[in-house]
């Protein structure tokens, strides 16, 4: 995996934390750069944490299933795209402005649940895992913290749009695999 494609999976995976980021800037009103760093921190750091943990339960299962690895990528990728699409045009989250831990904890793991199942296409693919979760964590980082911002600024406007895109970039970059991995690329 290139590192265009992984800028590209990581601005995907980000799009819920940056939804959820949206979400907090608009309830807090008022921010302040600590607000921004706090929801770049969580967010960040889980969606680095995730797939670290999905990259070494998939170590476990390579061996069994790489025939089929690239048709478990697509799945796996498809479904979670799909989700967040799915998602985007459900009913409006009700966040509070807490930045507590235990608030902070719950919405990090939440927004990063996909990220797990990336961390185990990681390990099908042979990917670097370290550097790519230094960087999705990075671009994720940057993301909620920019959510934090625009949320106070713009509200919810942009919230069902990003998460559209993130499970758009999600089903694509697993309709690549799928494709390289059938021998079409």
């Amino acid at each position: 995996m290139g590192i265009f494609e992984l800028f590209i999976l990581a601005v995907g995976l980000s799009m819920d934390a940056f939804a959820v980021s949206i979400c907090k800037g608009l309830s807090l009103g008022k921010i302040q750069g600590k607000h921004m760093c706090i929801a770049g921190a969580w967010f960040g750091g889980f969606q680095a944490l995730m797939p670290l943990i999905g990259y070494f339960l998939g170590r476990f299962f390579t061996d069994a299933i790489v025939e089929y690895d690239h048709w478990i990528a697509f799945v796996l990728l498809a479904v979670i795209g799909g989700k967040m699409i799915r998602e985007a045009f459900g009913e409006e989250d009700h966040l509070d402005n807490s930045m507590s831990v235990s608030s902070m904890f719950l919405l990090a793991v939440a927004t990063s649940i996909d990220a797990l199942a990336v961390g185990v296409t990681f390990a099908f693919l042979g990917v670097a895992i370290v550097p790519a979760v230094s960087f999705i964590g990075g671009v994720t980082f940057v993301c909620s913290a920019a959510g934090v911002k625009i949320g106070s600024l713009f509200g919810m406007k942009y919230k069902s749009k990003a998460e559209v895109f993130g499970g758009i970039i999600l089903i694509l970059i697993g309709g690549k695999i799928l494709l390289e991995g059938i021998g079409v690329f």
